[in-house]
């Protein structure tokens, strides 16, 4: 018997029993869907995760002192981040930074609604849009002149700006008080992604020329300092090199605290591996079922068509070909389940595009190679002991056999 007589023979089997054979592959089809499905929401959970991370600035660097061993007040408001810090930075870095920019906090009270509230003021340059990927909403944000020329501008966060003036675009162009001085409103802003009050910016922030609020503030301090490196292999190498630069610039013993995204965005990577891993292995499970599954049905029509391997052995099959039968016959239920569980597993997150804008679901190609390989192994493996069960049967007390 040829591989063309046994494809035949399994199909003919098969349509013989039609409802069986479909909830035999049902097992296949939702076992391999599920290995295709849990690919891609994992694919997908990991790239929008290290989106949103990446999102708050893309190579980015932060520093800001942390302690000193002095206790004088003198020498600790020394040991502080400067602007001449950060002009140090830009000038001994330039190569390798996109952009260095610093923050300085301040706050003052103004009437919101009736009712007089704290609001938080940070100073910045032109630089801290790009560091920080800020999104302008309304108006323009301040640029090189703004700040060199100490121009009394202010930008607001989207909230201040509807708290203030009902919308964002009546907000510019409007005059606010910042400690006594009037300041124009030029425009709106909000973080690319939301911090949720992480960091430097809260819901409710005004945003002033650095050189402006310094005049404000009796003590310099940049706290933080953000730098942006141009390439993602140099980030470490740069944060080392901004760590010394701090040091080098104040008194030995001042402790400076330099970090970058690289190891939150490797703990998100490893997060999202030993997720797919449990998610694959939960479907691995369910396909081992399936599995389990056909070699039943196998064994079962094994027995039923005893007689029918007797007659054929009797006509001269050999135990071969009588094992190649049963083979085919269960590696095509597998693999017919695994091809159209492929299918549902394509289907349903290409369907999400059509649902929701914007919405990019990756697919991984190589999942479908395993789904279809492990569909073919599971036919191979579950199929082998009902083919070998029937090619060892006796011819003779399987022609007997009722």
């Amino acid at each position: 018997m040829f591989l063309d007589e046994a494809l035949r023979f399994s199909i003919q089997a098969l349509r013989a029993n039609p409802v069986r054979s479909m909830l035999t592959g049902l097992g296949m089809v939702i076992g391999t869907a599920s290995v295709i499905l849990v690919v891609t929401i994992s694919l997908t959970s990991r790239d929008y995760i290290l989106e949103q991370i990446e999102g708050v600035g893309s190579n980015m660097i932060f520093a800001f002192y942390e302690a000193g061993g002095m206790t004088s007040n003198t020498t600790s408001a020394a040991d502080f981040v400067k602007m001449a810090d950060v002009e140090a930075v830009r000038a001994e870095l330039d190569g390798r930074i996109v952009a260095a920019t610093g923050i300085m906090t301040n706050y003052d009270r103004m009437m919101i609604a009736g009712k007089e509230e704290d609001v938080k003021v940070i100073g910045s340059d032109q630089d801290y849009k790009p560091v920080r990927n800020l999104i302008v909403t309304a108006g323009r944000f301040m640029d090189a002149s703004d700040v060199s020329l100490r121009q009394k501008v202010a930008m607001l966060t989207d909230k201040l700006a509807e708290r203030l003036y009902g919308s964002r675009a009546n907000s510019v162009g409007q005059i606010i008080k910042v400690h006594g001085l009037q300041f124009t409103v030029i425009g709106t802003f909000k973080e690319k992604v939301e911090s949720f009050g992480q960091s430097e910016l809260a819901k409710e922030t005004i945003l002033i020329p650095i050189t402006v609020l310094r005049w404000f503030t009796p003590v310099e301090r940049i706290d933080p300092m953000y730098v942006q490196v141009r390439a993602p292999m140099d980030v470490e190498a740069v944060t080392q090199l901004v760590r010394q630069i701090l040091q080098s610039r104040h008194r030995q013993g001042a402790v400076y605290r330099v970090e970058n995204l690289t190891a939150i965005l490797d703990a998100a990577k490893n997060i999202a591996l030993v997720l797919t891993l449990v998610l694959i292995l939960v479907s691995a499970i369910a396909l081992v079922i399936s599995g389990i599954g056909i070699m039943n049905i196998m064994l079962v029509t094994v027995t039923e068509r005893t007689r029918e391997i007797g007659v054929r052995m009797a006509v001269g099959a050999s135990r071969h070909e009588i094992l190649l039968q049963f083979l085919t016959e269960a590696i095509m239920v597998s693999l017919s389940g695994g091809l159209l569980g492929i299918l549902v597993g394509l289907s349903l997150p290409l369907s999400v595009q059509f649902f929701v804008d914007n919405l990019r679901v990756p697919i991984s190609w190589v999942a479908v190679a395993v789904a279809f390989g492990v569909s073919v192994m599971v036919g191979l493996v579950f199929g082998i002991l009902p083919a070998s069960r029937a090619s060892r049967l006796n011819p003779t007390e399987a022609l007997r056999y009722e």
